[in-house]
């Protein structure tokens, strides 16, 4: 058996030590993400695009749930919503496309939106349930925002959206 002697030892554990701290400095630098990742919650969300719509007098920052992962998302999950943030719905066809509020927690207001964008139909949703919401008309657009914001405005089916993608 052979033995190292004490300076080759520590040689050998300092080229060690370097060795891993250049591949932790470098994992960090190739997955900057990793370095700080902390495990997801379920009120956490993923960072959507934001649109300014504009709706009569009012302003409203959306964000746009264009692919089909982040429409089957939706809301889900959240605790919470700006006064006048919502979520835009932008669907590839002109149809009548229905929502549920299922791991949904806050109670929503819905407006439904035809390819010109108007709003064809405005509808309360219930946090929590599978009741199926439909627009009476085809539409490419739904606006989430917080329950009752579409009435506390004024603003009814008829009423144009500016501003959509």
């Amino acid at each position: 058996m052979r033995f190292l002697s004490r300076p080759l030892l520590l040689l050998l554990a300092t080229l060690t030590t370097l060795a891993l701290a250049i591949v932790s400095i470098s994992g960090m630098a190739l997955f900057p993400r990793l370095a700080h990742a902390q495990p997801a919650s379920p009120t956490q969300h993923s960072t959507l695009p934001i649109t300014t719509l504009t709706i009569g007098l009012y302003s409203v920052n959306a964000e746009v749930a264009s692919r089909e992962a982040d429409r089957q998302q939706g809301l889900m999950h959240r605790t919470s919503l700006g006064p006048n943030d919502g979520m835009l719905f932008v669907f590839d066809e002109n149809a009548q496309h229905c929502f549920w509020m299922k791991n949904t927690k806050l109670a929503l207001s819905i407006a439904f939106i035809d390819e010109s964008g108007i709003i064809t139909d405005i509808a309360e949703m219930k946090p929590e349930t599978t009741e199926n919401h439909c627009p009476r008309r085809a539409g490419r657009y739904a606006l989430e925002m917080n329950q009752g914001w579409f009435a506390a405005k004024g603003i009814k089916p008829g009423t144009a959206i500016r501003g959509l993608p």
